[in-house]
């Protein structure tokens, strides 16, 4: 059988609302093309291929296919392995094994580095394979890219949870703190800012991993924003760090977990929330104060999809196999902006996104660093999607006091 007939898709890191529909759209777009015998999903991403649990998806029904795109989450599972080069020769070696001819990876950064080994690996080997890196991250820190599918649903998810929560501090006032994901780019901290409709909403404070996080700074922002208000709605990126580099939630919890890779556990756990919340108690003497983390609700949360994020989501996955089965090269498929609203996709090289991070861009995050600014406003509020539910008040008549106290 010629290595050319079967393709390999795997999906790799933090799942998200949206990433089924790039499965689907590889699964979908390569059933075109009359060259292509099989397509097979690798079960739980890199870990699956070198263990070679595969599924056949060329069995699976149109109908089926359809369901499972709309549904949030990794269908064929995920992990967080990251490959070196070592492993990397094992997945070619099994990739070479089982003849695939197109390789594809649906990730984040570290997902885009293993596409790039294995692209060289096959190159030296002189095996005719084509490696394509399928983008996909809440974060939205992949460079070269607009966007990058996931980040919208995730992100309305963020300015809906945060505008249910203004309402909440609005009926009974104090001081909310709710974090959000984001070690190094704050732009899923940032949608928080959309949940604002008139002036006095919340979120009043914004802070974001672009910025040194000065703690006493922060309680003199929180303390005039209640002495204005009489409430205070803040959202924090789970990455804040001091001017070190230093993470807050492990100076102020002094230990903390360690992930597989050696980086600080800020996800999954409230300790950061709790620390922010115990600060704001003890120096400002807030009684009414509250924190929450928003963990892992924001990657796959059913029934908050932005209908512009799958849309894009399902159209990388079969820009992907068109880029593989006509351009003859190896390469991450970018979202680029070219319009109001309106999007073009590009193939870039490999080594140009592959293990690199993009963060906000400093005209998005205002010159106190405790907000972000209209651009920002404007560069996210088309990908939310249609449909965004709205809040609205009482007009607030006030009726006269009879009785004099």
């Amino acid at each position: 059988m010629a290595s050319g007939s079967k393709i390999l898709v795997a999906q790799g890191g933090g799942p998200t609302a949206v990433i089924n529909q790039s499965l689907v759209g590889v699964v979908q777009e390569a059933r075109r093309f009359a060259g292509i015998d099989r397509v097979y999903g690798a079960r739980h991403g890199v870990r699956g291929i070198v263990d070679e649990e595969f599924w056949d998806l060329t069995q699976e029904t149109h109908h089926n296919l359809e369901l499972v795109a709309a549904t949030p989450a990794s269908a064929l599972g995920s992990t967080r392995d990251k490959p070196d080069l070592k492993y990397c020769q094992e997945i070619f070696k099994v990739l070479k094994a089982h003849e695939i001819g197109h390789f594809f990876y649906i990730g984040g950064n570290d997902s885009s580095d293993t596409v790039r080994i294995v692209s060289e690996e096959a190159a030296k080997a002189g095996y005719p394979l084509r490696s394509i890196h399928i983008p996909k991250t809440i974060d939205n820190d992949l460079v070269g890219n607009d966007h990058t599918p996931g980040f919208p649903s995730a992100a309305r998810f963020v300015a809906q949870a945060f505008a249910g929560a203004n309402l909440d501090n609005a009926a009974l006032p104090g001081v909310y703190v709710g974090v959000v994901m984001g070690r190094h780019a704050g732009f899923l901290t940032a949608a928080a800012a959309l949940a604002r409709k008139f002036p006095d909403d919340g979120p009043h404070l914004v802070y974001l991993p672009e910025r040194t996080f000065v703690l006493e700074d922060f309680l003199t922002d929180v303390k005039a924003v209640y002495e204005r208000l009489g409430r205070c709605v803040i959202a924090v990126s789970e990455g804040i760090h001091d001017a070190s580099g230093e993470a807050i939630a492990t100076r102020l919890a002094g230990t903390v977990e360690r992930d597989a890779h050696g980086n600080v556990q800020l996800s999954g756990t409230g300790a950061l929330a709790d620390l922010l919340c115990d600060e704001i108690k003890d120096k400002l003497k807030i009684k009414r104060v509250r924190g929450d983390t928003f963990g892992y609700l924001q990657r796959s949360f059913l029934g908050c999809v932005s209908d512009v994020d799958q849309r894009e989501a399902r159209e990388v996955g079969e820009k992907a196999v068109q880029y593989a089965m006509w351009a003859g090269q190896d390469g991450s498929v970018a979202i680029r902006r070219n319009g109001f609203y309106s999007v073009a996709y590009e193939l870039q090289p490999l080594a140009a996104v592959a293990g690199k991070t993009r963060t906000m861009e400093d005209d998005f995050i205002t010159p106190e660093g405790n907000d972000v600014t209209d651009l920002f406003r404007l560069y996210l509020r088309p990908l939310l999607g249609s449909g965004m539910p709205d809040a609205h008040r009482l007009s607030g008549h006030a009726v006269a006091k009879v009785l004099k106290r």
